[in-house]
């Protein structure tokens, strides 16, 4: 019998890869606020997923193989995270 599995699945550029997105985020708005403390950030994507599966495991299993096979993410350049929520 399938439940209803909660899959997150987040994805970050590699490290040494540029981040423009994130660079803008921190000089330009974090820095210029005063918050010199933060050294960097990273931007990425979040995804949530309802997925049916016979068990958890088998949800992150499905999760993994639809975003290597719809190519959701350019493994070159990012690096992806895929866990159960909870």
């Amino acid at each position: 019998m399938t439940s209803t599995y909660l899959v997150e699945v987040i994805i970050t550029n590699k490290k040494g890869v540029r981040d423009p997105e994130g660079e803008t985020i921190h000089k330009h708005l974090i820095l210029r606020k005063g918050y010199a403390s933060v050294q960097s950030v990273r931007t990425g994507k979040y995804l949530l997923l309802s997925v049916n599966a016979l068990s958890g495991e088998d949800a992150i299993r499905i999760v993994k193989e639809l975003c290597e096979k719809l190519r959701i993410y350019n493994p070159v350049v990012h690096d992806i995270e895929v866990r159960l929520r909870g």
